[in-house]
């Protein structure tokens, strides 16, 4: 037998205040994203398309003057965005009021860089140097505070989703009932009731070990089928399980703990009420360079005529979506919901080399 303890995990340090944690992860930079990238430019033209406004006698006037603008402060946002994404791994030993001054001195030098380059094709005659320079610095240190505010939007929202996790896992019906049902295989299939405790086990030292920001879908894939091994005692022939899974999505990034409750749902809602069970089948496949999961489970027939069954589903469904958008921002894409008479939840996400 595989060394395993129920209930029991090494002691893991608490966690710490967000505030500390953000000064050791350079979580300040974190400008490496599609949405964030998108923000940023349209928040820097907002400003220059307000700023044009000044002086302008017509709308021809004025969208000549942003177009004059925008010939230097694009580029020069853009660098400033490729040097941040590409430091942070640098920038993460510093202390956060360092980092926070790196950023600034940045958007101060591609505020320069932006009026060197209206100067070096003559567009400035009179370049404002000084004027670029704070302007630069002003629009970095709201683009390092708009970063910073994403960043500590991560600790609650991680929080907030572990507990909810802890208690899914922990509902006590769930612990009696799995006990109960390895009791009943104790003497009659010993080696069944090993691997259904084991199983228990590797639920709960997953619930209470300190996750990461991220784990694999692979990883993700293997807790759900220990979850689904345990239900299958219990339900027996009545829950029905189909896995097609593409084994090129596995380097997909999950929140952690993400797709286990997502499962858990289906069999909740979707087999426990009907008397006949049900099934419940978990996809994924390769599309480009995204990997979408799809995970699908038949309702019973009065959830189906009452459209109730998509209330039942909805408890967690908001905190997913939440955790996918703080991880891949835009990205990423979910959706839930009745689909040909079976319920669907679908992810779409990124796979990164």
């Amino acid at each position: 037998m595989q060394e395993t303890q129920i209930l029991s995990t090494r002691p893991q340090p608490l966690p710490e205040p967000p505030s500390e944690g953000l000064g050791r992860r350079a979580l300040v930079f974190d400008a490496c994203h599609v949405g964030v990238v998108l923000r940023a430019v349209l928040f820097v033209e907002a400003v220059l398309g307000v700023g044009a406004l000044f002086g302008a006698a017509s709308p021809m006037e004025w969208l000549a003057r942003l177009s004059l603008l925008t010939g230097g402060a694009l580029p020069a946002t853009l660098a400033w965005l490729v040097t941040a994404c590409s430091l942070k791994t640098v920038l993460q030993g510093l202390p956060v009021a360092l980092q926070y001054a790196a950023g600034v001195a940045l958007g101060a030098a591609s505020g320069v860089y932006a009026c060197g380059m209206l100067a070096l094709v003559g567009v400035a005659t009179d370049p404002p140097w000084i004027a670029s320079t704070a302007s630069g610095a002003l629009l970095s240190a709201a683009l390092v505070a708009a970063l910073v505010l994403r960043a500590r939007a991560r600790t609650p929202a991680a929080t907030t989703a572990r507990l909810s996790e802890l208690q899914s896992r922990i509902r006590p019906h769930f612990l009696f009932n799995t006990l109960n049902s390895a009791i009943a295989l104790v003497r009659n299939e010993p080696a069944k009731a090993e691997a259904l405790l084991e199983d228990l086990s590797d639920l709960f030292r997953h619930a209470l070990v300190e996750q990461g920001e991220s784990s694999t879908l692979a990883e993700e894939i293997t807790l759900a089928r220990r979850y689904l091994a345990i239900e299958q005692v219990r339900f027996e022939q009545r829950l029905r399980v189909q896995w097609v899974l593409d084994a090129r999505t596995d380097a997909a990034r999950l929140p952690p703990l993400l797709l286990q409750p997502l499962v858990e749902n289906a069999v909740k809602h979707g087999v426990e009420p009907c008397a006949q069970g049900g099934k419940l089948r978990v996809t994924t496949e390769l599309r480009g360079s995204r990997a979408v999961v799809t995970i699908t489970n038949t309702v019973p027939a009065a959830d189906l005529r009452t459209a109730a069954s998509t209330q039942g589903h909805g408890i967690a469904l908001a905190n997913v979506r939440d955790r996918l958008r703080l991880l891949h921002d835009v990205q990423c894409d979910f959706s839930a919901g009745m689909h040909n008479g079976l319920y669907r939840v679908r992810i779409s996400l990124p796979v990164r080399p």
